[in-house]
């Protein structure tokens, strides 16, 4: 069997590509933790830097030979950024932690319910106010529907969790209501995604095959779940290459396997590193656990800031883009999340304060937010410009997010302890 291979100069030219991105990704992520804000954010940007938006604009003959040097790099990079989401949601999928504190369940409740059912209800009568403008090329209305209320409901696991742990506020009452509630909200908006994905690929609604899709969905983490009840995470003692092959293996053959069915590769991943998690446990003296911190590692140093930057670069702020419906867009996501989960949790007895937080807390978008347009877009339920808005609207609203709440830490250090009146 003959394998058609890359010239020498197309693969120095890919790895060029790639170092920019690298490069880029890391000093613009640097200097944003600098400021306090989430790197995310940076490694974006640094894609934003190098894309129409600036560089491009500014010396096209050069940054093309690079990134469009030949007719396939395209697709050759394309493999970098679907193994950047892919390790970012097996990650985030072995991080993933489902437990509820009885003495917190109806706070829970009410901040899920406020912060998920309500905005993704209340941004239903503003769906065909952007449906011009924002539908991408499938022109699927219920995917799109579903997508655009999605935009506005889901917060950033990993975002919250880096701005609790630079805090130090990890461990308290407030952050941990708050993961609790992203996790249930992040997975139910996976299943609606996974939905919508499946609907635009058909290109039809066909009932039975929906709730089929969807059945499947919730089953295969219904029994992910029960496997990790179950199995207790025995903290097998492996060596570190058949950890990784193993692990590595079983990711990509269930990704393509549950694809065939409808599940789409993000999903597949997350499963997978939850699934990861239940048999090899993550107690913090086990190999397995400082070998899934090691992989972590080295995902956050290359194919995540990879993908983020590849993300960024596809930006074109100055054709894809009206500022005015961005502006739109994000007050009503804004506010509707904030204002759902205030009205919930007047029905709790929080101090006024602690009810903001929680209000503009759940805002912070991050990472799940860029996977949600990506992979919309990926599948054309969106259109580019709404894929910049999501975007730039996951990136603003987790800035807002980070400096309220280090704010309200300054003004009172004791704020995320005592959170009754």
């Amino acid at each position: 069997m003959n394998l058609v291979t890359l010239s020498e100069n197309e693969i120095i030219m890919t790895l060029t590509a790639i170092a920019l991105l690298l490069l880029s990704a890391f000093l613009m992520g640097e200097l944003m933790e600098k400021i306090k804000a989430p790197r995310v954010v940076g490694e974006i940007t640094g894609g934003i830097l190098l894309g129409s938006t600036f560089l491009y604009r500014l010396f096209p003959n050069q940054i093309g030979n690079i990134f469009m040097a030949y007719e396939m790099e395209g697709k050759v990079l394309n493999i970098f950024y679907q193994l950047g989401l892919i390790f970012l949601m097996f990650l985030s999928g072995y991080n993933t932690k489902l437990e509820v504190d009885r003495r917190n369940i109806k706070t829970i409740s009410c901040v899920f319910a406020g912060a998920t059912v309500l905005p993704m209800l209340g941004a239903i009568p503003f769906i065909g106010l952007f449906r011009e403008d924002f539908i991408g090329s499938t022109c699927n209305e219920l995917s799109f529907g579903l997508v655009f209320t999605i935009g506005v409901a889901i917060t950033s696991i990993p975002v919250i969790s880096k701005i609790f742990f630079d805090m130090g506020i990890m461990n308290t009452h407030f952050s941990n209501i708050v993961l609790t509630v992203s996790t249930f909200q992040d997975l139910c908006l996976w299943i609606l995604l996974n939905a919508a994905t499946r609907i635009a690929e058909t290109g039809e609604l066909k009932l039975p095959d929906m709730l089929i899709v969807v059945g499947t969905t919730v089953g295969l983490f219904v029994a992910a779940k029960f496997v990790s009840e179950h199995v207790h995470a025995k903290n097998i003692e492996v060596k570190a290459i058949t950890f990784y092959t193993v692990s590595f293996a079983l990711l990509l053959f269930v990704c393509a396997g549950l694809y065939k069915v409808g599940i789409n590769i993000m999903y597949a991943a997350f499963l997978v590193g939850y699934l990861v998690k239940s048999f090899v446990g993550d107690k913090e003296e086990s190999s397995a656990k400082n070998r899934m911190e090691s992989l972590g590692s080295f995902s956050f140093s290359f194919f995540v800031p990879i993908y983020f930057a590849l993300v960024g670069i596809q930006l074109d702020l100055i054709h894809d883009f009206s500022m005015f419906r961005f502006i739109v867009f994000f007050v009503i996501a804004f506010g509707l999340e904030a204002t759902g989960t205030l009205i919930f949790l007047q029905h709790t007895n929080l101090n006024c304060k602690t009810k903001l937080n929680f209000a503009i807390t759940m805002n912070a978008r991050g990472g799940p937010g860029i996977v949600l347009a990506t992979v919309a877009y990926s599948y054309s339920i969106i259109s580019i410009e709404f894929f910049t808005v999501l975007i730039l609207t996951t990136m603003l609203s987790s800035l807002i997010a980070g400096y309220w709440l280090r704010r309200q830490q300054k003004l009172d250090e004791k704020i995320f302890m005592n959170l009754m009146k």
